[in-house]
């Protein structure tokens, strides 16, 4: 008998046989003395639950043994050692496997046992046996079922797709690599197979292979002993959980092999062992997104396969923000940052309908208009991916990542069928972040014949160009004069004031020239020459419509066919933005016979005297002259010179200005308005940067001090708590209140003074922007001082200006109070001369309806309108007649 020695269980290959290592990994195979057990290899009955009682007490774990004979083997020339296992919990091999009954006594046993001990144990193992027998235990039980294990699976699809998803028990029988095992799965108590997994998520090097044919051998791959080796030494006959998720090509089990502790593919990816495998991604959804991280450490730490080889170096830039400016494809599109500068970029990892598939090319459009519906003009987030090189026929070309409202755009695609997922190579990092994602998205819109994969292919849409003869368009005009506001698509930006337009519902393709303008001419090719101010005006048009969806109001054709009127963009007349801007002069005989003239010629006159554009180097005097009249620099102060100023004001021009009520006072029913064009343009951008400014935590402090009568602060609007330039009116120290009134709308509130936040003033103050919100007041009208007479104007006010675009005709400016004294009428009504106008303003419709009266004390600039105070009062006396509004108890004027 030898000494007693230590070694390290690496498996157990039967009830009675056990492979050992020693601290040099050297393999000894050891069997337990005096017994046999079921052979495992044989599936005989009790094999599996004999090996399992001494697998579960003794893999992985340093135990004692002692031998006490060897049996020269037949082949090889060795001899195999018996002995005494001695466990860490005072338990030995073999008296516990013969007690359970899971192991009989040789028949030669008694031949063997040549010294006391061995002597003394077989009496011990003799004893214990007739017990097992007596009791019935293991292989002495009667009609005991045993385990049934299939060895060759016949339809191993079958079979994946009736367990898919389900966590099996299963024991690791062999390693073959670091990525193939083969796994005993207990499907039921009764019921065990044996057969290849492959590691869902990943591919490890192969390991040495011997071609049992030839008896050649190949080497194994650069870290493929290593990567068998590290599973070997975790998973080998340990119970672990198999989820399976499908079958590989060569109908092999692939799935999820998970260890008490983990997957095992993370821990193997990590040591840079393994590389990710895209063609698994779709079964394991988020898991796989675990897995890349896990391959991303070992890339950074250069460990295993990835040593030597620098990571990966992602574009140092972060999320920039920009407005999509034209889309070319669906997955391609033009962006233009902050500063106005346009780029090219591409989605990452898709690809749009490929116009050489007869089955995908017909989505083509579909897919460029599903996008430009969502984004053209939209802010978007933009992270730069990587960058793939230029190519024979193609420039390089940046990939990215695009949000719009937190939602990822390739992805948006995916899902709906209107673009497929790049196939990369395993190496290329250039990819999506979600690229996993975008695969289970395609996965998911093939299954549901979504967009390109449908089966049937889309009706594609068939433009008549009716631009293309004036006997066309003078055909097609009949039917388009008769429409107001039709939907349209600006196609193509030909210049400052000419377009190519597309009017779905009538499948027409227009050339559209703005009418009552003239644009300076932009150049035409290289070799051309643009006009003064052009390429300004085209650039300007591209920015504002370019693939936008507009509304076209059409009057007239031109000489070659073009379709002349007025287009609207975001409800705001596109030739007067052009004119505002300095970009266009008014043509004047059209711009009468478009019936805008007055609009333009407002807009003309403020880019004037804002010297932009055209107008940089305008001289009033010149106009002056050209009129036939005396410029004044000083012109009469508030019409109240002469006769009591009816003169000066029946003489003066009449100013249009565009504008929207924000604001009506419940206390005196005046107004407060908002001009529209570039002021509300610059408010829009101011308050688009102060959302954001406010959405960081670093911009949440509170005001460093009470606040003051006057300051001007950062206030939550409690209605619909988004931030807004607010200005202190006075404050409640008692209760560490403040009323703020909001300056670029009007209306105020009381907020506590920890809901203010001081106001970045070299960013969003009163230096960058003046307050939006303007005083003004009805022209010719005053206001019932009942309570309940004036709630119900102001809440006719409220009704009759909410979100509306109007044209306030400024009859008179009082300096001295700041304030507008205003007619409101609709846009459409300002073409006529001012009195006719005033006829059909809001001011007449509130006299109308008995909320309000002509004032007993007039102005001067109101008793300079004869015509507009007599219509009025014919009003004011039908509306008594008829008991309205505040005249509903009789004449409120007889007292």
């Amino acid at each position: 008998m030898s000494a007693t020695q230590e070694g390290r269980v690496k498996s157990v290959l039967s009830g009675d046989t056990l492979i050992l290592q020693n601290k040099a990994k050297q393999e000894r195979t050891l069997s337990l003395a005096f017994i046999n057990a079921p052979r495992l290899q044989q599936d005989e009955p009790g094999s599996f639950e004999a090996r399992e009682l001494i697998r579960k007490l003794c893999v992985g774990k340093i135990i004692h043994f002692r031998v006490l004979y060897n049996i020269p083997q037949k082949t090889g020339g060795g001899a195999r050692d018996y002995g005494i296992v001695f466990l860490t919990n005072g338990q030995t091999l073999p008296d516990l496997i013969v007690q359970e009954g899971w192991a009989k006594l040789r028949d030669d046993a008694d031949r063997k046992a040549e010294s006391p001990q061995a002597s003394e144990l077989l009496e011990k193992l003799t004893a214990l046996e007739a017990h097992a027998k007596a009791d019935g235990k293991g292989v002495w039980a009667t009609g005991a079922k045993h385990v049934q294990n299939v060895r060759e699976i016949p339809d191993s699809k079958a079979f994946a797709e009736e367990h898919k998803g389900e966590a099996i028990d299963a024991v690791v029988e062999r390693v073959l690599s670091g990525d193939r095992l083969i796994c005993r799965l207990m499907v039921s108590p009764a019921q065990h197979v044996t057969t290849t997994v492959l590691v869902a998520g990943l591919r490890s090097p192969t390991t040495a292979r011997t071609n049992p044919s030839d008896g050649t051998s190949q080497p194994a791959e650069p870290y493929g002993n290593e990567a068998q080796a590290f599973v070997e030494e975790r998973l080998l006959q340990r119970g672990v959980q198999v989820r399976l998720l499908g079958v590989s090509p060569n109908n092999l089990l692939v799935g999820e092999v998970r260890h008490p502790v983990g997957n095992i593919a993370e821990f193997l990816l990590k040591e840079g062992f393994a590389r990710c495998t895209d063609h698994h991604s779709t079964w394991l959804g988020a898991e796989m997104g675990k897995l890349r991280q896990a391959e991303r450490e070992a890339k950074e730490q250069q460990k295993g396969l990835f040593k030597g080889n620098a990571a990966p170096q992602r574009s140092a830039a972060g999320e920039t923000e920009a407005t999509v400016s034209r889309i070319f494809s669906a997955d391609t599109l033009f962006i233009r940052n902050k500063t106005g500068a346009e780029k090219r970029i591409n989605l990452s990892s898709v690809r749009q309908p490929k116009p050489s598939d007869p089955k995908q090319a017909p989505f083509g459009a579909e897919a460029r208009e599903f996008l430009r519906k969502r984004l053209i003009g939209k802010h978007v987030k933009v992270r730069i991916d990587g960058t793939r090189p230029a190519t024979e026929g193609y420039e390089a070309r940046e990939m990215a990542t695009v949000t719009s409202n937190n939602s990822n755009l390739a992805l948006t695609l995916v899902e709906n069928g209107y673009a497929s997922v790049i196939r990369h190579r395993m190496d290329d990092s250039d990819r999506s972040p979600i690229y996993d994602e975008l695969l289970a998205a395609e996965e998911a819109a093939q299954k549901d014949q979504k967009g390109m994969w449908s089966p049937k292919p889309p009706k594609q849409p068939s433009y008549v160009d009716y631009s293309e003869s004036l006997e066309k368009a003078k055909r097609q005009l009949t039917l388009l004069s008769r429409q107001k506001k039709v939907p349209a698509i600006v196609d193509f930006v030909k210049s400052g004031s000419r377009f190519t337009v597309l009017v779905p519902r009538d499948n027409a393709k227009l050339t559209f020239v703005l009418g009552g303008i003239r644009a300076p001419r932009s150049a035409r090719g290289p070799s051309d020459t643009a006009e003064p101010f052009g390429q300004e005006a085209h650039d300007f048009a591209n920015k504002r419509c370019q693939q936008r969806d507009v509304e076209v109001d059409i009057d007239d054709t031109d000489k070659q066919g073009g379709f002349i009127g007025t287009l609207y963009v975001n409800r705001e007349n596109f030739a007067k933005l052009l004119v505002e801007e300095g970009l266009a002069s008014v043509h004047a005989y059209s711009a009468e016979k478009s019936g805008n003239a007055n609009e333009l010629f407002a807009a003309e006159q403020r880019a004037k005297e804002a010297r932009k554009g055209l107008w940089h180097d305008w001289d009033p005097s010149k106009d002056a002259e050209e009129n036939g009249g005396d410029y004044d620099a000083a012109p009469a102060t508030n019409g109240t010179n002469g006769t009591n100023g009816d003169a000066t004001h029946s003489k003066a021009k009449m100013d249009y200005r565009d504008v929207t009520v924000t604001y009506v006072d419940p206390t005196t029913a005046r107004l407060k308005i908002q001009m529209l064009g570039s002021g509300k343009q610059n408010l829009d951008s101011l308050m688009k940067d102060f959302a954001n400014f406010h959405i960081s935590s670093a911009n949440s402090k509170a005001l460093p001090q009470p606040p003051k009568a006057g300051d001007v602060v950062s206030a939550k609007f409690s209605q619909d708590g988004v931030w807004y330039r607010a200005r202190v009116r006075r404050n409640d120290r008692e209760n560490k209140t403040s009323e703020v009134v909001y300056i670029d709308y009007g209306n105020s509130e009381t907020q506590p003074w920890s809901s203010l936040r001081p106001l970045d003033a070299d960013r969003f103050g009163m230096q960058k922007l003046k307050p939006q919100a303007v005083d003004a007041a009805l022209s010719f009208v005053q206001f019932p001082t009942s309570a309940e007479y004036l709630a119900e104007s102001c809440k006719m006010l409220d009704e009759i200006t909410y979100d509306r675009a109007l044209v306030a005709m400024v009859d008179f400016n009082d300096a001295r109070e700041n304030l507008l004294w205003v007619t409101l009428i609709e846009p459409n009504d300002a073409s006529g001369s001012g009195s006719a106008a005033k006829l059909k303003s809001l001011n007449a419709e509130v006299v109308s309806e008995g909320l309000a009266m002509v004032p007993t004390k007039l102005r001067p600039f109101e008793r300079a309108a004869g015509e507009v105070l007599g219509d009025l009062r014919k009003r004011e006396a039908e509306t008594k007649e008829e008991r309205r509004g505040m005249w509903e108890y009789g004449d409120l004027t007889e007292d």
